[in-house]
C-alpha cells in the first residue's frame, strides 16, 4: 500500500484540487474545514478529517475521481451515509472522501421482470416503498433500513432479520455498475433470475467494502411480499433450550421470516430499566414471525410453534392483531433504550456460528464476561446464528479498556472454536482487521491482497481498510 499513517498528508496538491474542481460542477467539491469536518466519522465513533469530500452525481463524475485521485496518488474513501460500526467509511489517510448522497435516482423499475435498478445513493426504504407499491420487496432489512443506502448495505452486505429466510444482498443482487481503483468502467452480472457466463464479481464486490470498485449502480432482485405473517414469542428457562428450539424451528418445512434472539443478560437489563412483566425464570426469548399467503398461515404457524415447544420452554405466545403484535416486539424494542442507560459506551459484534452451537458460544460468553468483569449482552439474528455480542464498558475507565481489548481477543478464539465466523453483516473495516488473520490463512489472505491490486493497483480504494 502506498499509504503509511505517517506519510499521510491533510494538504491536496493544488494542481489535483484544480483538476477535481472542472470534474464537478459547482457545490459538489467541498474543502472548507467547516464543511468536511461532518464527512469523517461513522458509526464507529471515529473521526478523521478528509482533505476534502466529492458530491458526484453520476458515473461518469466517479469515474473522473477515482482517474485523478489516481494520477495524484491521493487516498479516496467512498462514503453512503456513515451507519457503518466498524469504520469502513472514516477516511484514515484524509484525502478525499467520495460521498454517494446525491446519486439517488431510481433508473429503471421492471416489476414485471422482478428487478429495480437504483443508484448506490438510494436510501433502503426508497426501494421498500417503491416497490411496494406493486407488492414487492427487497430482502435486505438492516436496522438503519429508514437511512442506510443501497451503497452501503452492499458494501458490507448488509442483511438484517428476513436473511434466514430471504438472504443477504449477495443473493439480492443481479448485477453492478462500477469503476475499478485503477478507473475502470465494469459491468458485472445479469438483469435475468440466471445466467453463469465468466466469474462472479458480483458477488466479490458486494461485501468488498469499497476497498475493490465504487458502486455507480445496482440491479437488485425483487420479491413478491407476503399476503400476511404471524408473530410470536418464546420464553424459555435457559440458552440451551432456547438454542435446541432454534435447531428445530430451522429444521421443520416452513422457513421463518425472522427469528431473533435475546440472552439472560439482556433480559434482566430489561426488567430492571423498563416497566414490561416477563416471566421471574426467563433465561431466553425467541421472537418468531412466519410469512405466507393467508389460506397457509395457520398450518404454518402450528408447525412453528410445535417446532417450538419442547424442554425449557416457559411460555409461548401468538399474536392475533397488530396491537398484539406491538407487545410483543415491545420487550425487543425496550433493550436500545436500556443498553444506553446502563453504560455509556459499547463495544458490538456480529459474529455468527452453527445454530447448533449457539448455547456453546453463549455459554462461554458468560464465562468470559465473568473472567474478565466485563458486562457483556448478546442478542440477534438466531435463525443464521448470527448473534450481536455487546461489551458494554465505561470508555473513562482505562483498565476496563484494557479488559474488553483481551476479553474481545478471546471472543474471537471462541467463535472460530466453535467454526463460527467473525462478522456476518458488519464488515471489517479499521475495528477488525487485526483479527482477520484468526480466521484467514496466510494463502488465501496473499490472494485477497493480488486480487485487491489487479482491481486497484495504486492502492487508492479505501486505504487501511480490511487488511491487518
Amino acid at each position: 500500500m502506498p499509504f503509511e499513517p505517517e506519510h499521510a498528508d491533510h494538504h491536496l496538491p493544488s494542481p489535483f484540487l484544480e483538476q477535481l474542481a472542472r470534474a464537478l460542477r459547482h457545490g459538489k467539491l467541498l474543502t472548507d474545514p467547516a464543511d468536511t469536518w461532518v464527512y469523517g466519522y461513522d458509526n464507529s465513533r471515529r473521526q478523521v478529517p478528509p482533505s476534502a469530500v466529492a458530491l458526484p452525481t453520476s458515473h461518469r463524475e466517479v469515474r473522473d475521481i477515482i482517474r485523478l485521485c489516481n494520477r495524484f496518488s491521493v487516498p479516496l474513501t467512498p462514503r453512503g451515509r456513515a451507519t457503518g460500526t466498524p469504520g469502513g467509511a472514516v477516511p484514515l489517510y484524509h484525502g478525499v472522501v467520495l460521498s454517494c448522497e446525491r446519486m439517488d435516482r431510481v433508473l429503471h423499475y421492471a416489476p414485471e421482470d422482478r428487478y429495480i435498478q437504483v443508484e448506490p445513493g438510494v436510501i433502503n426504504a426508497a426501494v421498500q416503498d417503491k416497490a411496494g407499491q406493486d407488492g414487492f420487496f427487497w430482502a435486505p432489512d438492516p436496522t438503519s433500513a429508514a437511512f442506510c443506502t443501497v451503497g452501503g448495505n452492499l458494501a458490507y452486505n448488509s442483511a438484517g432479520p428476513r436473511a434466514v429466510k430471504y438472504g443477504t444482498p449477495r443473493e439480492n443482487v443481479l448485477g453492478l455498475r462500477a469503476v475499478t481503483g485503477a478507473g475502470e468502467e465494469i459491468r458485472t452480472g445479469v438483469r435475468t433470475s440466471k445466467g453463469v457466463v465468466g466469474y462472479d464479481l458480483t458477488r466479490l464486490i458486494v461485501g468488498s467494502e469499497g476497498t475493490l470498485a465504487i458502486i455507480t449502480e445496482a440491479t437488485l432482485k425483487l420479491l413478491p411480499l407476503a399476503q400476511t405473517k404471524r408473530t410470536m414469542r418464546a420464553i424459555y428457562q435457559d440458552i440451551r433450550s432456547a438454542a435446541a428450539a432454534v435447531s428445530r424451528i430451522m429444521a421443520q418445512p416452513i422457513t421463518p421470516s425472522a427469528l431473533e434472539f435475546i440472552d439472560a443478560n439482556a433480559l434482566n437489563m430489561i426488567r430492571n430499566h423498563s416497566n414490561i412483566a416477563m416471566p421471574a425464570d426467563a433465561g431466553a426469548l425467541l421472537m418468531i414471525e412466519v410469512d405466507g399467503i393467508e389460506a397457509g398461515i395457520d398450518a404454518a404457524s402450528e408447525l412453528v410453534t410445535n417446532a417450538a415447544s419442547g424442554t425449557g420452554l416457559i411460555e409461548f405466545m401468538t399474536a392475533r392483531n397488530h396491537q398484539e403484535t406491538a407487545s410483543l416486539w415491545a420487550m425487543r424494542k425496550a433493550l436500545s433504550p436500556a443498553l444506553r442507560t446502563v453504560a455509556p459506551k459499547k463495544i458490538n459484534e456480529d459474529v455468527v456460528v452453527p445454530v447448533s452451537r449457539m448455547a456453546e458460544l453463549v455459554t462461554g460468553l458468560d464465562q468470559l464476561a465473568r473472567k474478565f468483569d466485563i458486562t457483556i449482552i448478546n442478542f440477534g439474528h438466531a435463525g443464521n446464528g448470527n448473534i450481536h455480542v455487546n461489551l458494554l464498558i465505561d470508555p473513562a475507565d482505562q483498565q476496563q479498556l484494557t479488559r474488553a481489548k483481551s476479553c474481545l481477543d478471546e471472543i474471537f478464539d471462541l467463535v472460530l472454536k466453535v467454526d463460527g465466523t467473525l462478522s456476518g453483516e458488519h464488515g471489517i473495516g479499521v475495528d477488525k482487521r487485526a483479527f482477520i488473520t484468526k480466521e484467514i490463512s496466510p494463502a488465501t489472505l496473499t490472494l485477497m491482497k493480488q486480487i485487491k491490486k489487479q482491481f486497484d493497483p495504486g492502492g487508492i480504494l479505501n486505504p487501511g481498510k480490511l487488511f491487518p
